[in-house]
């Protein structure tokens, strides 16, 4: 049985919704194109706090430590988490065996009223980034390649290796899709 995630014993608080779009929204007018950065880099800063948290509810559940559990144990562990901390749902797979994927037709940090131009739940690739590297024992990056801020259905991440990563984004950049650009490393 799942416990309630306790906010009081880990490091984690409780953020409206509309205070975080309210921050992206400040941060767009007031820095420009800078505002991504400074969402990853606060995501990337409470990755282990969550991570932490996730740690706890595991223990609490009576699991195994996140890096012992098998793959689809991870990731439906992982998606009961972010589901139950107020994110929204996700569904975790993989695209072509290079990169990790992650949809939500309904993540938090997402706006559709924004009416954004590209992709931009930054603080989201960063907190991703982080959480995710801990169970890989291994650096990773996020890429945000679809976005209802941005118009999209759903918010789609890719999660990889920097190496991988850099791939898609140089060939997406040249005008490939990320599922071709994937297609390419498998």
């Amino acid at each position: 049985m799942t416990m309630p995630l306790n906010l009081a014993a880990s490091q984690l608080v409780a953020f409206p919704r509309p205070s975080l779009s309210a921050l992206r929204a400040a941060l767009v007018r007031d820095t420009g194109g800078a505002f991504a950065g400074y969402l990853q880099e606060a995501g990337y800063a409470g990755g282990e706090s969550v991570y932490a948290a996730f740690r706890s509810s595991l223990a609490a559940d009576g699991l195994a430590d996140a890096e012992s559990l098998a793959l689809t144990d991870f990731e439906a562990q992982a998606s009961r988490f972010f589901k139950e901390a107020g994110w929204g749902s996700m569904a975790i797979s993989s695209l072509h065996g290079v990169a990790g994927l992650i949809d939500s037709n309904d993540w938090a940090e997402a706006d559709p009223a924004s009416g954004m131009q590209y992709p931009a739940c930054h603080y989201s690739t960063g907190l991703f980034a982080d959480f995710f590297g801990r169970t890989a024992a291994a650096p990773l990056a996020v890429l945000e390649v679809e976005c209802r801020s941005s118009g999209s259905n759903r918010c789609r991440f890719l999660v990889g290796s920097a190496e991988v990563m850099g791939h898609l984004y140089d060939r997406m950049a040249a005008g490939a899709s990320y599922a071709e650009a994937a297609e390419e490393l498998a």
